[in-house]
């Protein structure tokens, strides 16, 4: 734990998508973290790097139904660090991106 008594809180961007295309930083910290709060955009097969002990958590936003509030995910992002030494928000590209990025490259 940190002096003040709160684990660290990893940031990552996923990327687009393909495991592969983690930094090696990012790969190392998924694998350490002991809670991994994830959004919907983040491919499964990422959270697979993490250890069996770590704890998962779903804060993704589902379009037509009722997600959780950002307020309330930087609530659950303290309260792990509270819990936790490793802490990783892992947060996927957004598709609007990579569609914005995939009509560029077609033209």
């Amino acid at each position: 734990m940190s002096v003040n008594g709160y684990g660290k809180v990893y940031l990552i961007g996923a990327g687009p998508g393909n495991p592969n295309y983690l930094t090696k930083k990012a790969e190392r910290l998924i694998r350490e973290a002991d809670v991994i709060l994830y959004d919907r955009l983040v491919n499964p097969l990422i959270l697979q790097y993490s250890k069996s002990t770590t704890e998962i958590i779903d804060v993704g936003k589902k379009p037509y139904a009722k997600h959780i509030q950002q307020e309330k995910i930087n609530e659950c992002i303290v309260e792990a660090a509270r819990r936790y030494n490793k802490v990783v928000r892992l947060k996927g590209a957004t598709q609007q991106y990579l569609d914005e990025f995939k009509k560029k490259l077609t033209h």
